[in-house]
């Protein structure tokens, strides 16, 4: 919302380092999952249509900004989303598994580098239909390559990513390639 003395954002000004009269708030997307709105369209939506729907993905990031008196949105995606365009197969039931983790050299070396309009143009989109739609600035996440390749190798999450870990011990080159 913004801020009645200055007309900016409240979380703008807060991003740029001023002082405001009291924190920002937003709301992750994944606190969005408890909404009967965002259920209603998980069942008619896998989580991959929403994310790479731009409509959808809008739809789903207004929600918490429609309920509540927040002073950011979320763009909804997910730090998974450059690996599906470099040939890593990933579902999410309900968090991500991976068809075929990524253990050796010979599948790093097989892994794609694609282009930045390759790698995600439903973002972009999702970006320029937001910028319309959005009452409040909107914040966007990605995954680092340390996440991404943990991930990748483990298959999925794990609370202690041992097989990354082991990766990382018995495969350096193939790690450092895939970093």
């Amino acid at each position: 919302m913004p801020d009645a003395i200055t007309d900016q954002p409240l979380f703008l000004r807060a991003a740029r380092g001023e002082d405001t009269p009291r924190a920002p708030i937003w709301i992750m997307r994944q606190a969005g999952r408890y909404l009967p709105e965002y259920r209603a369209l998980k069942e008619r939506h896998s989580f991959w249509e929403m994310v790479r729907t731009p409509e959808l993905a809008v739809e789903v990031t207004l929600q918490p900004v429609q309920r509540f008196a927040l002073d950011a949105a979320i763009l909804f995606s997910d730090i998974m989303t450059p690996l599906p365009p470099m040939g890593v197969a990933i579902e999410f039931d309900p968090g991500p598994v991976f068809a075929e983790p990524v253990r050796s050299r010979a599948q790093v070396d097989a892994l794609a580098v694609p282009g930045g309009e390759e790698l995600a143009p439903f973002v972009a989109e999702a970006l320029r239909l937001l910028r319309g739609a959005s009452p409040v600035p909107v914040i966007g996440f990605g995954g680092a390559p340390l996440t991404l390749a943990a991930y990748a190798v483990q298959g999925g999450g794990s609370k202690d990513f041992a097989a990354f870990r082991a990766f990382l011990r018995a495969e350096r080159d193939a790690a450092h390639a895939l970093l």
